[in-house]
């Protein structure tokens, strides 16, 4: 499944003339499924392509600034656009999720679709819903693969400023900063290349990581000094957020960004979580240190998955029931 001679002929058959292609992420898309999604489009747009980029919810403001951020299709703003888009596409390139339920309402249309479908990938165990998968789970992001993508089909020279800028946005936020998920030199030579194009590296981490609103900190504030519980014992902690809560501080999309590795920078802790009230169901995330498989626990409770060290999935019982299944799950490790 990872990239190989007949899937990169068969995209360098179809792109070889103009085509309608459609770039869809998973819903809450993130850094890396933002960076990936934008480079590529970026690549086939200079290639003479009709391309889209659709979202099945709104992503953060703090990644608004990235280039041509404002051409995305938001499903849940515009979904009869995106639907039309979708369905006249030839090709359709799914980007940075493994299984088809993080669509969300994207799914109906796009089991409708005609076209081709590519899936590009680095989580584990991706499900079948594509024609063809590219996928390597050693990969440090999407956005990386994206890259490999680019140079295996003979379009570095489409590479510019703003499309190095959306892959590197990719790579940092998904390594934390280059702090996980990125112990292989080849990173680091992509890296590298994308520098020699001219991105500003320390503008970008401003741009992402120095562009706090007020409730947003203060929100990270509450976390730390009353929702933050720590269990030495199991070498586990954990954070909640009620509904509440998120309504006390003006909550937006990606305030809760990063929120989860706090707990996990806790002095012995191994393991952490994050639970969010979402309407009718809460929102788990969860991150590792060492040989803690959080994929394992986010598949096995929470109808989830991920990748070994960062996983994440949903819980459909209260936020105090949720919280006690939880407790009783790390005391049974």
């Amino acid at each position: 499944m990872q990239l190989n001679k007949e899937i990169i002929n068969k995209i360098q058959s179809l792109i070889s003339s103009p085509k309608k292609i459609a770039i869809i992420t998973h819903v809450n898309p993130d850094g890396d499924a933002l960076g990936s999604s934008l480079a590529l489009w970026g690549m086939l747009k200079r290639d003479g392509h009709d391309v889209t980029v659709i979202t099945p919810n709104e992503f953060p403001s703090f990644l608004a600034w990235m280039p041509d951020s404002k051409d995305i299709v938001v499903y849940n703003q515009k979904h009869d656009k995106a639907d039309d888009i979708i369905k006249k596409a030839d090709i359709i390139f799914c980007l940075d999720f493994n299984d088809i339920k993080r669509m969300e309402k994207i799914a109906e249309t796009y089991l409708k679709s005609s076209a081709v479908k590519f899936l590009v990938d680095h989580h584990i165990s991706p499900s079948l819903f594509t024609d063809f998968t590219i996928s390597d789970t050693n990969t440090s992001s999407t956005s990386e693969l994206v890259y490999d993508l680019i140079i295996a089909l003979n379009k570095k020279h489409l590479l510019n400023k703003e499309i190095a800028e959306c892959l590197y946005v990719g790579i940092v936020t998904d390594t934390g900063s280059f702090s996980y998920a990125c112990n292989y030199s080849k990173t680091y030579l992509i890296i590298s290349e994308l520098f020699k194009l001219g991105i500003d590296g320390e503008n970008i981490h401003r741009l992402v990581y120095d562009t706090f609103s007020e409730n947003r900190m203060r929100l990270l504030g509450y976390c730390l000094s009353e929702k933050l519980k720590v269990f030495k014992e199991y070498n586990t902690a954990y954070i909640s957020l009620t509904n509440e809560d998120l309504i006390k501080f003006k909550y937006n999309t990606g305030d809760s960004e990063g929120i989860v590795n706090y707990a996990l920078s806790v002095e012995g802790i191994s393991m952490a979580a994050l639970f969010i009230e979402r309407g009718d169901h809460i929102k788990v995330s969860l991150r590792s240190k060492g040989d803690v498989q959080v994929n394992e626990i986010a598949r096995k409770y929470y109808d989830g998955g991920g990748h070994y060290n960062a996983a994440g999935g949903y819980s459909y019982v209260s936020m105090e029931e949720t919280l006690s299944e939880f407790e009783k799950i790390i005391s049974d490790k």
